[in-house]
């Protein structure tokens, strides 16, 4: 018979910074990075021992139900930060800039990237695009914010992309992508996000920069992992990635209980007497006493 190994809660772990991502790149210790974006998420994540939580712009699809991840806005974005970091203490917490708070200029995404710390609770940014976002990273981290790059499938550029397709699949793409992880870690950001790359060129670029990578999609090679939570659990349907692996079937077993609990209060078999309240034989007496003497007058 075969068992499951379930890990117990960290406690009092050391909080997770930019140096813990660098030094886990240098031992060769792949980092675990899933999203979240609400407290009770974000606590469990911290108490499994996550190394990083992402407070991502995918909350406009997986939370919110927008179609793509375009319609999120700066305050949806730092509400659920606030959320998430109240219930991680541990974690490095990263804040996804969403669309258009960064790329209009250098000091308008300086702006914007403060708010994430001072208003959000974050410990550091990430942004989306190659060296047409080295100013505006250069701005940043200038500023003391740490910032996190994004290449490959960059959501945010989904309409000039074509839609979610994979990037980096021909030589000539390949080249760039290379040359704009090499920017953007020359630009001061302390880790790279490569997303939906073919693994050969992300292991390729992975030992060429000296910032840590963070795959999606892009192989087992890169310095470490992320997903989105809702994805793994299998809590959103609409549709799978390829590359996401799912640990569980959430929206079934909910399906289930939803079900469950509506068949029981229709067959009035819920809730039961362990779910109820009594109250005391005497004051019940004396209620009932009382009505009986309002009635008779």
């Amino acid at each position: 018979m075969s068992t499951t190994t379930v890990s117990a809660p960290v406690s009092a772990r050391k909080k997770i910074t930019t140096l813990s991502f660098q030094q886990k790149k240098e031992r060769g210790e792949p980092i675990t990075m899933l999203t979240a974006y609400d407290y009770p998420t974000a606590l469990t994540l911290d108490q499994a021992g996550i190394d990083s939580i992402l407070v991502g712009d995918s909350l406009g699809m997986v939370v919110l139900g927008y179609e793509n991840t375009l319609p999120v806005t700066m305050e949806e974005m730092l509400h659920h930060c606030r959320a998430v970091a109240r219930g991680a203490k541990s974690a490095l917490l990263i804040g996804d800039m969403p669309f258009m708070s960064y790329q209009v200029s250098a000091e308008e995404a300086t702006r914007n990237a403060g708010r994430f710390l001072q208003q959000g609770g974050m410990d550091a940014v990430k942004l989306e695009g190659g060296r047409e976002r080295a100013d505006a990273i250069h701005a940043i981290v200038a500023a003391g914010i740490p910032v996190m790059g994004h290449l490959g499938l960059t959501p945010q550029s989904v309409h000039q992309l074509g839609g979610f397709r994979a990037q980096g699949k021909t030589a000539l793409a390949a080249q760039r992508l290379l040359e704009d992880a090499q920017v953007l870690a020359q630009a001061g950001c302390f880790s790279l996000v490569l997303e939906s790359v073919p693994a050969q060129l992300a292991a390729y670029i992975s030992q060429r920069i000296n910032i840590p990578t963070i795959g999606i999609g892009a192989g087992a090679d890169c310095d470490g992992q992320v997903l989105v939570t809702h994805d793994l659990l299998g809590l959103f349907e609409r549709f799978t990635p390829k590359f996401v692996k799912q640990y569980a079937h959430l929206n079934a077993e909910m399906r289930r209980a939803f079900g469950e609990y509506m068949s029981e209060v229709q067959a009035r078999q819920f809730p039961g007497a362990e779910h109820s309240l009594e109250m005391n034989a005497a004051e019940w007496h004396t209620f009932l006493g009382a009505q009986e003497s309002q009635n008779e007058k």
